[in-house]
């Protein structure tokens, strides 16, 4: 009876040894395979589709000793300006470099993890992600996609400052001190003070001749016309908002739109075209103020106004069409109540 009992635990004993071996040879080579890829991408980012995640955040045959943390993209979305992927895939990729460059490598504990939609579309499915931007976290264990942890969409956690601070709290890992690059290189620099010593002297002697550029009254004068025309273009609207000068057309790809019919979105193309008929009314009406006077003949003048008018008429109706047709809304003249009787 002993020889049994000793013989069923040192084959109870084999099982588990050879259990335990094997889930974590199997973790080892996927650790192993997800280091070599995110050494082999430029900013520690790892792309997956829906066979390798399957194959790296299946529990299976032990619970997952590592995290992952997940972007979800899509490249036909990029040219959304209110969703801004591709600025966010940026501050992910940043912060994916500073865990990577923190730990020497990668410690193997995270994993920072990408999935277009195109390549993922049951990823996507099995995640329950169905808007954009979305990123999230899967912790260690057995756990399945749905138990995944979502990021707080606020305008801190857009930033990779705050992508880092959001997987240091899931994670308990220390990723580092994010490290943005300079906006102007050393060697651009260098280049720059070079210039600015060499021309400095030619520079100097034109300024105390008075002859330069800004001594130039044409100068300040074009420069009064751009201002006006980058007022009354939605310049600094699309500055801020970051909107695209054109998109291409969602029926046909290979079409380009310049006007979008709609209120809520104005592209950088229809706001230059209309700005320049602004401007095209400001500059004749400063010729009419400034120059037309110097014209002699009254017969000339009357002819230059006349040609303004249209200009001007012609302008003006061009900006109220296509505000009608953007918004739906006309302008509508009535007539004084004194008029009617």
């Amino acid at each position: 009876m002993g020889r049994v009992i000793g013989v069923l635990w040192a084959t109870v004993t084999l099982i588990v040894v050879a259990r335990e071996c094997h889930g974590g040879t199997v973790y080892a080579d996927r650790i192993t395979d997800l280091l070599h890829m995110q050494g082999r991408s430029t900013d520690g980012v790892i792309r997956l589709d829906d066979e390798l995640l399957r194959k790296f955040a299946n529990p299976s045959p032990e619970p997952r000793p590592y995290s992952l943390i997940f972007f979800f993209d899509a490249l036909q979305l990029r040219d959304n300006s209110d969703l801004k992927l591709e600025e966010l895939r940026r501050e992910y990729g940043l912060a994916a470099t500073t865990y990577v460059k923190g730990s020497n490598g990668g410690s193997g504990k995270v994993f920072f993890c990408e999935l277009e939609f195109k390549q993922a579309q049951s990823s996507f499915a099995a995640f329950g992600v169905s808007t954009l931007p979305h990123i999230k976290h899967l912790p260690p264990g057995s756990g399945g996609l749905k138990d995944a942890d979502e990021m707080e969409q606020t305008d801190f956690h857009r930033t990779a400052e705050g992508m880092v601070s959001f997987v240091e709290s899931k994670t308990n890992v220390k990723l580092g001190i994010v490290e943005r690059p300079p906006a102007v290189s050393t060697k651009q620099l260098v280049v720059l003070a070079g210039g600015l010593l060499v021309t400095a002297p030619f520079v100097i002697k034109r300024i105390m001749a008075k002859d330069t550029v800004l001594h130039d009254s044409k100068f300040w004068c074009l420069g009064a016309v751009l201002i006006y025309f980058f007022s009354v273009s939605g310049g600094m609207h699309n500055i801020i908002r970051r909107m695209p000068f054109f998109m291409a057309d969602r029926n046909n790809p290979g079409k380009l739109v310049f006007f979008y019919q709609g209120s809520g979105m104005q592209l950088g193309a229809e706001g230059f075209i209309v700005g320049a008929l602004y401007s095209v009314v400001g500059v004749t009406l400063a010729f009419v103020t400034h120059f037309l006077h110097e014209i002699r003949s009254r017969a000339a003048q009357r002819f230059i106004m006349l040609i303004v008018m249209v200009i001007g008429f012609a302008a003006v109706r061009k900006v109220i069409s296509l505000d009608n047709w953007k918004t739906g809304y006309w302008i509508h003249g009535f007539w004084p109540n004194s008029w009617r009787h």
